[in-house]
């Protein structure tokens, strides 16, 4: 049902005040989509997988014991990695992998590092 031409200038007169008063919070609000939490854990889970799959290796080098526990970290990974991707579906993975080839993967990577350097500096600064 489309709103009214009421409602469409009382909701546009609600997102001026917001950019106004905190355009942080709503430029944050704007780039975010339904996808991006579950992304996000998707990301995490690979990098956990193989951060896993490394410490596997070293470990089977020490006991075998050790090296199953490094095997339990793989599986727990995997798991975190199908239950995110389950989530996003396949119009959440369409989704990620457009925004990926626009902004590319170099972008964010140099982008979560220019965040964290950003937050670092704000609690020296606290």
């Amino acid at each position: 049902m489309p709103l009214s031409e009421d409602e469409q200038r009382i909701l546009s007169e609600i997102e001026n005040q917001l950019r106004a008063t905190d355009p942080d919070l709503a430029k944050h609000v704007g780039s975010t989509t339904v996808y991006s939490d579950s992304l996000r854990k998707l990301r995490w889970g690979v990098v956990a997988f193989l951060a896993s799959l490394v410490l596997t290796v070293f470990l089977l080098t020490v006991h075998f014991a050790l090296g199953f526990v490094g095997f339990l970290a793989m599986v727990a990974s995997a798991i975190l990695i199908e239950a995110n991707a389950r989530r996003m579906g396949k119009a959440g993975i369409n989704e990620a992998t457009r925004a990926l080839r626009s902004n590319g993967i170099r972008s964010y990577f140099n982008n979560a590092g220019d965040k964290a350097r950003e937050r670092l500096r704000q609690d020296d600064e606290d």
